[in-house]
């Protein structure tokens, strides 16, 4: 296992988070105990929930953990995250000052902890004022109830914004930024990353196998069954099958992730995690398991390296799609020479 810094704070953590949207739901208690336990052996660090994830059972079943695994438990970087609904009143949603003080208190009451290491704004909130949020989040950190804080699906505009309003008030600033990342879905490299590079943010991608689509257990034209994602609802959410599947893109990338793997011997997830290790600002990667066994095959990512021509193959067949300026090619040469000195 690697380790990297936390964005710009002190705090030093695994190059592999362990997500835990599973727990309670895909996961039974035994099998989530059983992977949490796997991850801190293979030197993994950072653990990531949220209250929304199986209404609160994944954030009861991680603080149970903790308790029965003292020791371990002192090394775990613990990343929770509040702002969806877990009520039915008005007021039990949003980034608001009143529903993040229940919110994050019912987040430690249920991991059994006094704070958190980072506290994540699950999405950007229209209705709220920025500062209400932000005044908040500097108000947990000076209480000592988290120790730093970051967002998850924000846009480039809102990460800067919030950024620079922080800065303004003399506020902690945010250290992170989870968004979807993976080989099929890189639009976030137009205004997302650079955001968070000026900003000095880490990202922690979440979806870094686009669903399963990145582990190659998908056919072209083979509609999916059985225990998988898609083999259990076709439809499901942004993998779903029909729109990937008549993509040709998909599965011209999916052809070359297939290649490199078969010449290092290793899964095709691997590749898909190791490429993605290796890109500007990531700090840690977010695996999803079902099972030990899932996870183990992504935990050896950390040990793969690709080389700079298979990052390039991988990156060139990946490239997002945009076809005029400024996110097409011409906008691309432009801001390569302009980080190169040039104008």
């Amino acid at each position: 296992m690697q380790y990297r810094m936390l964005g710009a704070s002190g705090t030093v953590v695994s190059t592999q988070t362990l997500g835990t949207m599973t727990f309670g739901a895909e996961a039974d208690e035994e099998t989530s105990g059983q992977i949490m336990t796997r991850f801190v052996e293979a030197g993994g660090t950072i653990v990531d929930t949220a209250d929304v994830y199986s209404a609160g059972v994944s954030e009861e079943i991680i603080g149970r953990w903790l308790a029965q695994h003292p020791t371990d438990a002192r090394g775990v970087v613990l990343a929770t995250k509040g702002r969806f609904p877990m009520g039915e009143g008005a007021n039990d949603v949003g980034l608001s000052r009143r529903h993040l003080r229940e919110a994050l208190d019912a987040s430690l009451r249920r991991l059994g902890v006094d704070h958190v290491d980072l506290y994540q704004m699950h999405a950007w909130d229209a209705l709220t004022p920025i500062e209400e949020t932000l005044r908040f989040l500097d108000d947990a950190v000076s209480a000592g109830k988290i120790s730093a804080y970051g967002f998850s699906n924000y846009l480039g505009w809102q990460v800067t914004k919030a950024v620079h309003v922080a800065r303004a008030h003399g506020w902690a600033p945010p250290v992170t930024l989870q968004p979807q990342y993976n080989l099929l879905v890189r639009d976030i490299e137009h205004e997302v990353v650079p955001a968070a590079l000026d900003a000095g943010m880490g990202l922690l991608p979440w979806s870094p196998l686009a669903g399963g689509w990145l582990s190659g257990k998908y056919r072209r034209d083979v509609s999916p069954t059985g225990a998988t994602r898609l083999g259990e609802n076709p439809e499901r959410g942004m993998e779903a099958w029909a729109a990937r599947n008549a993509d040709e893109r998909t599965w011209k990338v999916l052809d070359v992730v297939r290649e490199i793997a078969d010449a290092h011997g290793v899964s095709m997830s691997q590749v898909a995690l190791a490429w993605l290790g290796e890109q500007p600002a990531v700090t840690s990667v977010i695996l999803g398991a079902r099972t030990v066994e899932q996870l183990d095959d992504n935990l050896r990512a950390a040990d793969l390296r690709l080389s700079t021509e298979e990052i390039e193959r991988l990156s060139e067949v990946s490239a997002p799609r945009a076809d005029d300026y400024p996110y097409g090619p011409a906008g691309v040469q432009q801001r390569h020479r302009s980080l190169t000195g040039g104008r």
